[in-house]
């Protein structure tokens, strides 16, 4: 038989089974049982009904790791409706093209951040303006408790949803223009919820610490992970190393995520303070965005004793699509070996890395091509681009997401990511891999963060450059920066010149923004 597969799913099945058990974990350390949370879940669908949001609206969440972001993700589904969580980083002309390309109905936004949009408010389309709490923002804001409390979760009718209607929307960054909405249906969503479980082998007495960011591909699908198998979501804000670590003690958290700066934090703070790294149980965390170093591996899992998996995905896909866990490759071929690799595809997802001519690529682990990928976990189409859409998935081959990542290949099938198509450089004819120099340069002492990007060079085209935050003040200079990779890496690869900065600019899931750096750091070199 055929059943239609929904985000619903998964609450269902953790209101069912795991009733009874704690379900969320509120900032405040509040608890919410599964019965408690469904409960909630089912006022806040009659709360966004009595504002007029019905089948096919979008409504926009503004908000940190909340639990009225899960309630309310959830809630937008029960109606019908499309969910658009957005990034609490932007400024308010961000919000304002995506408020109005969405054309969102409700936007529910955290006290904290409640203001960017006040700002817009005006020049949007939006009708009904909701805060947690109200009496904490400025202007004509409904209280999203105060709604709640007045609605009759008795009333809700769960809309007649189909598998390929819209879920939600997710906004891409926008480094290049204007942000691109994913529009992910329930089968993405459902798909990629089953086979994340599947990899990150999640079961029911699993904790899970919220340091991604929900908004973020929504949370990498988490909120349907860990509610469909009972496991219990530990709510954190915002992300700090302390607060991490003090939760982790306090409910026992076995699993979390977070991009290679949210592992350096975690890092530095426990050499710092020398506090205890797990609970009772042990504790394993994924990591993705920018490859992480081979130093960095080797210190979570040695010194913090934590298992790491590497995944690699993108908002179009998912997002995950590859994984490197895979314990016979590790214990065959040595897990730094494999766990510095982004990996297999996932169950159920078809990976390619092609030429520009859209052939395959030899499996030399040496040669450079993108990564095309298919599966159930990939996005349906971008909102109102229908010409974006057809490029993303025709560019090299027909039929395939051209993800814009390059990557080699081995002979087992396992990708290693090389660098974003726009970041590749390219000198006197010859493809480098920033994240190669990189991380080789990472292997310093003295060297806490780094990015390289191409600039234009008079006689090669193009020259690296590294930006570089120094470890605790380090007397690093240019030439010994040049030297030390120079005994590391071919000499074609090395930068030709240095520039050391106190910080990077980054994402808000910790990729660093070589967009701005090369705009700010790209001085030609004669």
């Amino acid at each position: 038989m055929h059943q239609q597969m929904t985000t619903l799913d998964f609450l269902d099945r953790g209101v069912d089974v795991y009733g009874d058990a704690v379900g969320v974990v509120a900032h405040d350390g509040t608890e919410y049982t599964y019965a408690e949370f469904g409960e909630r879940v089912d006022r806040a669908a009659a709360a966004l009904s009595d504002l007029g949001i019905e089948e096919g609206d979008r409504v926009a969440l503004l908000s940190p790791n909340t639990h009225w972001f899960l309630e309310t993700l959830y809630a937008i589904n029960v109606l019908g409706a499309i969910s658009t969580p957005l990034n609490y980083r932007l400024i308010p002309e961000d919000y304002e093209y995506i408020l109005n390309d969405c054309g969102a109905k409700v936007v529910i936004a955290d006290h904290e951040y409640a203001e960017k949009v006040e700002a817009i408010r005006d020049q949007v389309p939006t009708t009904a303006f909701v805060a947690n709490p109200a009496d904490r923002v400025d202007g004509d804001w409904r209280d999203y408790e105060s709604l709640l409390e007045g609605a009759d979760p008795e009333e809700v009718e769960r809309a007649d949803i189909s598998e390929d209607d819209p879920a939600t929307i997710n906004y891409t960054s926008g480094t290049t223009g204007n942000p691109k909405g994913v529009v992910r249906t329930h089968r993405t969503e459902h798909y990629h919820a089953l086979i994340t479980a599947h990899h990150t082998e999640i079961s029911d007495d699993d904790a899970y610490l919220w340091t991604l960011p929900m908004f973020h591909v929504n949370g990498w699908g988490y909120p349907y992970v860990i509610t469909g198998v009972g496991g219990k979501h530990v709510c954190q804000r915002t992300f700090d190393a302390a607060g991490a670590f003090e939760r982790i003690q306090n409910h026992d958290v076995t699993y979390l995520c977070g991009a290679p700066t949210v592992l350096d934090s975690l890092i530095d703070h426990y050499q710092d303070t020398n506090v205890a790294a797990t609970g009772e149980k042990p504790v394993r965390i994924a990591t993705a965005a920018s490859p992480p170093p081979e130093a960095t591996i080797r210190t979570v899992e040695d010194e913090l004793g934590w298992n790491i998996l590497h995944v690699y995905g993108l908002t179009e896909t998912g997002p995950l699509v590859t994984t490197s866990n895979s314990p016979r490759r590790i214990e065959s071929e040595g897990r730094f070996e494999i766990k510095t690799r982004q990996g297999h595809a996932m169950l159920g997802t078809e990976l390619r890395v092609v030429d520009e001519d859209g052939e395959d690529i030899p499996p030399d682990d040496e040669t450079m091509g993108e990564i095309i990928v298919r599966g159930n976990q990939v996005m349906d189409h971008y909102w109102n681009k229908p010409e974006q859409t057809r490029e993303a998935f025709n560019d090299r081959v027909d039929g395939w997401f051209h993800t814009g990542d390059f990557a080699s290949i081995d002979e087992r099938g396992m990708i290693s990511i090389k660098d974003r198509k726009k970041d590749v450089i390219i000198s006197g004819g010859e493809n480098i891999s920033s994240v190669e120099v990189e991380d080789a340069l990472y292997d310093h002492p003295d060297i806490e963060r780094v990015a390289v990007i191409g600039v234009p060079h008079e006689k090669w085209g193009e020259t690296p450059k590294a930006i570089i935050v120094t470890a605790g003040g380090a007397d690093l200079t240019e030439e010994l920066v040049i030297e030390f990779a120079r005994d590391n890496l071919a000499h074609y690869k090395c930068p030709t010149v240095v520039e050391f900065v106190d910080d990077l600019p980054e994402t808000s899931t910790g990729k660093i923004r070589k967009v701005e750096l090369r705009e700010s750091h790209g001085d030609p070199v004669r």
